[in-house]
């Protein structure tokens, strides 16, 4: 038998399923876009600077059929991977796979703004239309509201590249300064800025963090990290109500024209399997309408990363 709080999660889950059936969205589009996913292989012979050994869950080889047969059972049609090592040659590694793989629809680099190739780099890799942007992550993304760094976060935005931001609470007030300081620049807060939640109202320094960078209209949220927010390793709750107060406060900052649709795989199933993950954001935004639910898994995604069609 199931717990009770599993089993009232896969009930919901469910029902978001017999509204949402096969309909399509409006324009006739149905696809879902993952934007945020990680590939890897730590049998390279240069091996993966992320993760680490001592993660056994993660430490595998993680490529995109691997990830296919979770997703296209769910209707993903399509993800865009962030790349998590900081080792520049990773980017075009995950560049060289998607030549042989469709359903890989971008990449999030990752370059540091500040150093002194940057701009070179930036040339390098937006001259292939698969390159969308870069993340910072940690205590960088601190960094970012400083006038040294917004050269070359203006040069993302002339090269029509956007910026993900992973940082954590704290980190919301510099990401309003830089979208405040380049305006032409499109940002999106990944997992939700990293707050732990408990199922009760968020901590205030989010709530208001969150107010303040929403009130950029250039900033956007990804809704991910759920299930990572919660803490409960191999039991996250499915219970989209666990998430609601969390959800409701994003929702109502960013409407449905600023939020985006990542699963943080392979990381999340640290905390739940994918059709859980899924389940929760599935059955939230099914209760927002059609046109809520087209926007957060695929039209928002378009907006902000502009190149995913092919």
């Amino acid at each position: 038998m199931l717990p009770r709080r599993k089993f009232l999660g896969f009930a919901t889950v469910a029902a978001a399923g017999a509204v949402m059936g096969c309909r399509s969205f409006p324009g006739g589009e149905s696809d879902i876009i993952d934007c945020h996913t990680h590939f890897y292989d730590p049998a390279r012979p240069q091996g993966v600077p992320w993760p680490g050994r001592n993660e056994t869950q993660l430490y595998r080889r993680v490529l995109p059929h691997d990830y296919k047969r979770l997703a296209v059972p769910l209707g993903i049609t399509g993800t865009v991977v962030v790349e998590a090592s900081a080792w520049i040659e990773d980017n075009q590694w995950v560049l060289d796979l998607a030549k042989e793989e469709p359903f890989i629809k971008g990449l999030v680099g990752h370059l540091n703004p500040g150093d002194a190739e940057f701009a070179q780099q930036i040339k390098r890799f937006s001259a292939n239309p698969l390159f969308r942007g870069i993340r910072v992550s940690g205590e960088a993304v601190n960094r970012l509201s400083t006038p040294d760094r917004w050269r070359d976060l203006r040069l993302l935005a002339e090269n029509d590249l956007s910026l993900d931001v992973n940082g954590g609470v704290d980190s919301l007030p510099h990401v309003a300064a830089v979208a405040r300081a380049v305006p032409e620049l499109r940002l999106v807060i990944n997992h939700v800025a990293n707050v732990r939640m408990d199922g009760g109202v968020p901590p205030p320094a989010w709530l208001d963090g969150m107010r303040v960078a929403a009130a950029q209209p250039n900033v956007f949220c990804k809704v991910s990290g759920l299930v990572e927010g919660s803490g409960q390793r191999n039991d996250a709750t499915p219970d989209v109500n666990f998430y609601r107060p969390l959800l409701d406060h994003v929702w109502q900052c960013f409407g449905e024209e600023r939020v985006i649709y990542g699963s943080n795989w392979p990381v999340s199933e640290l905390f739940a399997d994918f059709a859980s993950v899924h389940g929760i954001v599935k059955s939230y935004f099914a209760e927002k309408g059609e046109r809520a639910s087209h926007q957060y898994f695929s039209g928002n995604a378009r907006r902000f990363y502009k190149y995913l069609s092919r």
